[in-house]
């Protein structure tokens, strides 16, 4: 069984805080992901998103900001809630915020993926990951970032089952 986390760029302004809404919407842009991905608004990631979270955390090791944004790019941003009349299949979803988009995609520009790989890397192979996969998720979501942070976007995240 697959099961992703979607991210999603969009301009905050665009964006209505409702979870039936935002749902729809995040549906919406995934049965489009492929095209929305060749635009450079969408990324995902398929089942290891929490091994790359894991692989950003060892950055907390290396003393780069006491804000921790290494937790930005997977976890960061502000859950939204179910409404009354949500269908209770819809996925969960989280907002990231401009400003939190652009700490995200500093983060992802300046952190040095060869560094946290010495510190995980016998541990993550260990655990099957290899060092490529991780360096294309990496690369992916700095892409990613980067090009939401230059737009002023949030980002919508949603995973899919």
């Amino acid at each position: 069984m697959s099961i992703y986390l979607h991210f999603r760029a969009v301009a905050e302004s665009e964006i209505r805080d409702d979870h039936t809404w935002l749902a729809a919407f995040m549906s919406d842009a995934w049965e489009d992901h492929a095209d929305e991905y060749a635009a450079g608004i969408t990324c995902s990631i398929n089942k290891g998103w929490d091994s790359v979270n894991d692989l950003y955390a060892a950055a907390a090791t290396h003393d780069i900001d006491a804000d921790e944004p290494w937790i930005l790019p997977i976890y960061g941003g502000r859950p939204v809630a179910h409404s009354a009349d949500a269908d209770p299949s819809d996925p969960p979803l989280m907002l990231l915020d401009p400003p939190g988009v652009s700490q995200a995609a500093h983060f992802l520009a300046t952190v040095s993926f060869d560094e946290l790989w010495n510190v995980v890397g016998a541990r993550f192979s260990a655990l099957g990951w290899n060092r490529q996969d991780l360096l294309d998720h990496h690369r992916n979501l700095q892409g990613f970032y980067g090009r939401a942070a230059s737009a002023g976007h949030a980002v919508a995240k949603a995973v899919w089952a």
